[in-house]
């Protein structure tokens, strides 16, 4: 290399030496190295032989001052081997390590010769920008500042003690609920913009709390801005996909038992199941009615078996689930059994109708996804602990609303950092393509900012007939997220990779260097509003808001 690459040579030339490696600078002086070598080691037992290095012609004055330094520093490398080992490496044959520009190895591996060949990238894929302004952050003055800071918002997320204690109306549990205040999934957004599932989702809500009495009526509302919408994320709570909560839903009620935010509740509406639901835009009168299920059937018989059950361990359940094949995100069927074996001892010794517990248990057992409603609050509550650490780059939020991704960064406070969705790649139901899908929707990548869903693949081999790929890209995707993560969460062990922690604590600083992004699997919703889910599958975030988001950083923390 040169000086003038981001590795910076002299320093990486100092590391190898360290190592115990001899570093030329041209292939020139490599060769005559090599040459020096090989004649020292044909000359060992030869008591007449030359010193090394010693011209054939020592009469000879034309040599210059460059060939002079170029023979004493090659007969100080070699007088320095080990020459014992040195035949046995002569004797065996070359053996080449390469890192770099593949083509640079061409010759190698036209030689037969045993080649390993290391993955190689400059940081921040050579951008000269990022990298300088990488440099004061991971290998300068606020170096240690940074670790410390991420260090503490990972063990403020780890001391979070998240526990299922209630379920609730939203319009009596949610900071700042109103009637015509709709939460949605993902950053701001406004109507003008809004994807069809989240258009579809607000015109299910505007019927169900009677709001309006139509379709076309519902939008009229929330185009002349009778319905206002907000994020989730701003009221303490999350919501899968479209996200919507209306003041009448029933909520999830979490609260942290201890650590930084002690006695914090974070929410989340109860889980539809599949299909034709309203978190996918579908609003059809069967959805509703289910709703209106959920609102007086469901949510009293969960709410008193709670209050008779006592607080659930949300963090143990969900260890457990993954011991069982879960991944948290669109995996929980471990899950949904565990949470079943919890309340159903409860419930059926409940003063209620034996049909009412009897409807209950049904739609618990028919929705695999019931516990999903459960694990977004768990992963917000403990996140929101590590909130607002200065010079943290621990991401605390990943959401999107169908239209925009964006991401929150613990040293960065509440700001969000945005850019577009993406189309999710993924298997879908008969009789839908990529065509009938919209971008990228949900609070669900909540699990993925916690360590769960797309980073704890490894434990989930099931997962990939759900959302495409293989098991081994399962694996994978595990272990490449250790890249860009902090820590290891050992409470959250994965079987498949020896019982190692999900990797946990995206770091924002690592994405930029490494050119890794976050590991995401999710369900596709149709694109049009009242249609529903259409699938699941795999997405990328858009580099956008982690540019973004990095900028601000640099420029908070670094000028």
């Amino acid at each position: 290399g040169t000086e003038k690459d981001p590795q910076n040579v002299l320093l990486q030339r100092r590391v190898l030496a360290d190592s115990g490696v001899f570093v030329q600078f041209t292939s020139t002086s490599a060769a005559r190295l090599a040459a020096d070598f090989m004649k020292t080691l044909s000359n060992e037992n030869d008591p007449e032989r030359r010193e090394v290095g010693e011209p054939e012609d020592s009469g000879k004055a034309s040599e210059s001052a460059a060939k002079a330094d170029r023979l004493k520093e090659n007969k100080s490398i070699v007088l320095s081997m080990d020459l014992s080992r040195a035949r046995d490496f002569m004797s065996s044959g070359p053996r080449v390590i390469h890192l770099g520009l593949k083509e640079v190895a061409a010759g190698v591996m036209g030689s037969d010769a045993p080649l390993t060949v290391v993955p190689f990238r400059p940081p921040a894929g050579g951008d000269e920008k990022k990298i300088n302004k990488l440099k004061p952050l991971r290998a300068g003055s606020l170096t240690d500042k940074v670790l410390e800071a991420n260090l503490k918002a990972l063990e403020r997320f780890f001391a979070s003690e998240p526990n299922l204690v209630g379920v609730g109306t939203a319009s009596e549990m949610i900071p700042g609920m109103a009637p015509e205040l709709f939460l949605h999934a993902g950053p701001p957004l406004e109507w003008e913009r809004a994807s069809g599932p989240i258009r579809g989702a607000v015109i299910g809500g505007a019927i169900l709390e009677g709001l309006a009495k139509s379709p076309e009526e519902a939008e009229a509302m929330a185009a002349a801005g009778k319905i206002r919408l907000e994020p989730c994320h701003h009221h303490n709570a999350v919501g899968p996909m479209a996200g919507l909560i209306t003041s009448s839903m029933p909520v999830w009620i979490v609260e942290d038992a201890g650590g930084e935010n002690k006695g914090s509740k974070t929410f989340c509406t109860l889980n539809e199941g599949l299909g034709k639901v309203l978190r996918y835009g579908a609003y059809s009168e069967e959805v509703i009615e289910r709703l209106r299920f959920m609102s007086g059937v469901l949510a009293p018989v969960l709410a008193e078996t709670l209050k008779k059950r006592g607080p659930i361990d949300l963090k143990l359940l969900m260890a457990q689930a993954l011991q069982m094949g879960d991944e948290g995100h669109n995996r929980n069927r471990a899950g949904t059994s565990l949470l079943f074996r919890e309340l159903a001892p409860i419930m059926v010794t409940l003063d209620h109708p034996k049909d009412d517990i009897s409807r209950v248990l049904s739609f618990i057992e028919g929705n695999d996804h019931f516990f999903l409603n459960l694990t977004m609050p768990m992963a917000k509550c403990m996140l929101r602990a590590a909130e607002s650490v200065p010079y943290s780059s621990m991401l605390t939020a990943m959401a999107r609303n169908g239209t925009d991704f964006g991401i929150r960064v613990s040293g960065l406070g509440d700001e969000w950092f945005v850019g577009p969705a993406q189309v999710v790649d993924g298997l879908f139901f008969p009789g839908f393509s990529q065509k009938d899908a919209n971008p990228d929707i949900g609070d669900s990548t909540i699990m993925e900012t916690a360590g769960l869903g797309g980073f704890a693949m490894a434990a989930s081999p099931a997962i990939v007939q759900f959302v495409g790929g293989n098991v081994q890209d399962a694996y994978a995707t595990t272990r490449k997220m250790r890249k860009i993560t902090i820590g290891r969460n050992n409470t959250w062990a994965l079987p498949p990779l020896d019982f190692a922690g999900t990797p946990t604590g995206i770091d924002l600083l690592a994405i930029i260097e490494l050119g890794i992004l976050p590991a995401i699997n999710t369900g596709i919703a149709h694109k049009d509003p009242g249609v529903g889910q259409v699938g699941a599958g795999l997405v990328d975030p858009p580099w956008e808001c982690f540019e973004k988001a990095f900028d601000a950083f640099y420029k908070k923390y670094a000028t």
